[in-house]
């Protein structure tokens, strides 16, 4: 817990006054967020975009302006947290079940910042099960077809029924032991009938704020 609240707080020394924030969803970038909302309640001026509906709630709640896309051209940074980073910055998301709208942002944004703890740092993705959004009509089949890519996957559940994502959709949780080529996985992915995405953010993320030997530390892609 003391590390996610000094990553997440961290990552405010990269707002400035007037930018439009894209707020990730999760138990890291809650802290930046609510250190936003203790920022724009002093007078900063900032305009933000949720990855969420949770995320939204807590916005309001906190007194952060918020705007959609078709006020916008473009956002300035997005912060968000990851289930795991490797070497290269890549990363496995969705564990909350927000990955879509998470990828839409971060690909919107001209600087993508991801805030994690220590334990988030992996040498090679894979031991967080990737999670998958679907659609609910015919996502046995799409189940099927993952397994023939070498996943083994499984529906995310909630208390016996299916876990429905924001946009109406299915996620499903898949393990691919190690995943040495997680572009061309994410590709593959994407291609398969009733994937709308995946957790895989591959060649997105600029800078990653995390812990390494007890230190906080900024790495930046190559």
């Amino acid at each position: 817990m003391i590390e996610k609240k000094e990553v997440g707080e961290k990552a405010i020394e990269f707002i400035n006054d007037g930018m439009i924030v894209g707020l990730g969803t999760g138990s890291t970038v809650y802290y930046f967020i609510s250190k936003l909302g203790e920022l724009v309640q002093q007078g900063l001026s900032i305009k933000g975009v949720p990855t969420s509906k949770q995320t939204e709630k807590l916005a309001r709640e906190l007194g952060i302006p918020l705007v959609s896309f078709h006020q916008i051209e473009q956002i300035d940074v997005a912060i968000d947290g990851a289930d795991e980073v490797d070497f290269d910055l890549n990363l496995i998301k969705g564990g909350g079940g927000a990955l879509l709208r998470e990828k839409i942002i971060a690909k919107a944004a001209k600087t993508f910042i991801v805030v994690a703890d220590s334990q988030k740092n992996v040498e090679t993705l894979g031991t967080f099960p990737l999670p998958i959004e679907v659609v609910p009509f015919g996502f046995e089949m799409t189940m099927k077809y993952i397994r023939e890519l070498g996943g083994n996957p499984t529906l995310r559940q909630r208390r016996g029924t299916p876990f429905i994502t924001d946009n109406g959709n299915y996620i499903i949780d898949s393990s691919f032991q190690e995943i040495n080529q997680p572009e061309e996985l994410e590709k593959n992915l994407n291609l398969l009938p009733g994937v709308v995405d995946n957790g895989l953010f591959v060649g997105i993320a600029d800078t990653v704020i995390t812990i390494v030997d007890k230190q906080l530390i900024t790495r930046v892609r190559k």
